[in-house]
């Protein structure tokens, strides 16, 4: 058997992990109107940015999902924090900075139950938005696996009758707008974040490219919690927290 699919599987079940954003909604009406019967499952690991998970299933459903389910991670991601924790693997430290590792954890979580949730509904492919690009690409293959053996992978951004017609922010889109969608694509922003609730991270253009020249921005040190401050290491005063 096959375990990465290269085409579309028409008439076939597929599960998505759909997050709302721009990919995974072109993904998944795209897929209904190729053939496909996309079912859209999403993780709650309490994300601090986001309203209304509730809200998420219900737009899986009005873009073709077959079914669409919304799972709690929160418990699970606790119990995965709580261990990094206690085996020191919460973060790493390279160049003198520290990386946390919470968008690694909530991917495990994400993966593991995510797939259990889809056995569940005899759903035994798994998709989702991530590119051939990134790790999160080898992250969800290696933790679909180890929960359904079973399993077969198809993700968008490796079909390239996908890429050809949808190969871009702006023609998925046009895409939705077309299929009668109000959805329109923000300008694009120079970062990205992943968050859950054990914290966030940051992928940004201009510092992943060494090369670019530094540029000074004065930080943004978020919002207030519970009124506690900090110092501003670069001697600035005090920042909110």
């Amino acid at each position: 058997m096959t375990t990465i699919l290269k085409h579309l599987p028409v008439g076939q079940r597929i599960g998505i992990a759909f997050s709302g954003g721009l990919d995974t909604s072109a993904a998944l009406l795209w897929m209904r109107k190729k053939g496909a019967v996309p079912y859209a499952y999403t993780a709650n690991l309490g994300q601090p940015d986001e309203d209304d998970y509730d809200a998420i299933p219900r737009r899986a459903k009005e873009y073709g999902a077959e079914g669409a389910r919304l799972i709690d991670c929160r418990k699970q991601l606790v119990v995965e924090g709580i261990a990094a924790i206690q085996c020191g693997a919460f973060h790493n430290t390279t160049g003198g900075l520290t990386y946390f590792n919470t968008t690694p954890l909530g991917r495990a979580v994400t993966g593991t139950m995510l797939v259990a949730a889809m056995k569940e509904d005899g759903v035994n492919i798994w998709g989702d938005g991530s590119t051939y690009k990134g790790n999160d690409i080898e992250r969800f293959y290696r933790y679909g696996l180890l929960t359904n053996a079973e399993l077969q992978i198809y993700k968008p951004w490796l079909d390239s009758d996908f890429i050809n017609e949808l190969g871009g922010r702006h023609e998925m889109s046009e895409f939705m707008i077309a299929c009668g969608f109000d959805y329109k694509m923000s300008v694009e922003k120079a970062y990205s974040t992943d968050s859950n609730m054990l914290g966030a991270t940051h992928e940004a253009k201009d510092l992943g490219i060494p090369e670019l020249q530094r540029q000074d921005r004065q930080p943004d040190y978020g919002r207030e919690v519970l009124g506690r401050k900090r110092e501003d290491p670069c001697g600035r005063g005090h920042r909110t927290l």
